[in-house]
């Protein structure tokens, strides 16, 4: 980032008022007040959930010159673009109007945060998908299709299989304007793509995920673990290396 970036941001929040006041607790969420630059980003403060896997950060975009807000659901992070402004006057408004209940909708799920198409498309009603499985391959059901979330450029999470342990997960969506499920595996949290759950329908989407929804979890443990084991021999030899004559 930089320096007149930093200087600019840290001349608005030198007498922020409003981060000052922040509780240290909100919704079972935990402030943390520690900073960070980075290359494109200065993350003022986030609120963060570690049983749940979520956080939420406040943060400008070196990119864009604007505020922002950038939530973390499992592996996905993603920014809600209705709170996105140049302004932290502004910013500061739709803070107090709309933050609180951005962690509330983390916390429990917020049936009037879907949209009608997710409703008409039977997605949380759906037999097969409401009877996924807890565990499949070492992979966790973080996020079902009873209870959809929503990202952005109109797309929710439908189904989220993770191994934290792992940094790895496979997750399909739905997108609104496409009228489209897709699929996205994350491996060591860098996303792999195929077309293999590409569907319209959920009857379809249903075919494609009987025949190759465990292939596929197979083959993000098999990757994932090969790279878990390629970093441990890593950090062994570098160890080695640093060991004194």
């Amino acid at each position: 980032m930089k320096d007149e970036t930093i200087e600019k941001v840290n001349a608005e929040i030198a007498d922020w008022q409003y981060l000052k006041e922040l509780p240290e607790k909100w919704h079972d969420f935990r402030l943390d007040r520690n900073t960070k630059i980075s290359k494109d980003s200065y993350d003022l403060y986030r609120y963060v959930n570690e049983e749940l896997h979520k956080s939420a950060t406040i943060y400008f975009h070196e990119e864009t010159h604007e505020y922002k807000v950038r939530l973390k659901i499992g592996l996905i992070e993603f920014c809600r673009i209705e709170f996105i402004t140049a302004n932290i006057e502004v910013f500061e408004k739709l803070l107090k109007n709309q933050f609180e209940q951005v962690l509330m909708d983390m916390v429990e799920f917020n049936p009037k945060s879907l949209s009608s198409i997710v409703l008409d498309k039977k997605i949380t009603t759906w037999e097969t998908g409401n009877k996924l499985p807890e565990t499949v391959e070492g992979f966790h059901l973080f996020i079902s299709p009873a209870q959809p979330v929503k990202i952005n450029n109109g797309s929710y999470i439908v189904i989220d299989y993770v191994d934290f342990s792992l940094e790895s997960s496979f997750t399909v969506y739905y997108n609104i304007y496409r009228d489209e499920f897709f699929a996205e595996a994350r491996i060591w949290n860098i996303p792999d793509v195929n077309y293999d759950f590409d569907s319209n329908e959920l009857s379809e989407l249903e075919a494609k995920m009987h025949q190759h929804f465990i292939p596929r979890l197979i083959d993000i443990r098999t990757r994932a673990e090969k790279e878990a084991a390629a970093r441990a021999a890593t950090e062994s030899k570098q160890a080695e290396d640093e060991q004194p004559v």
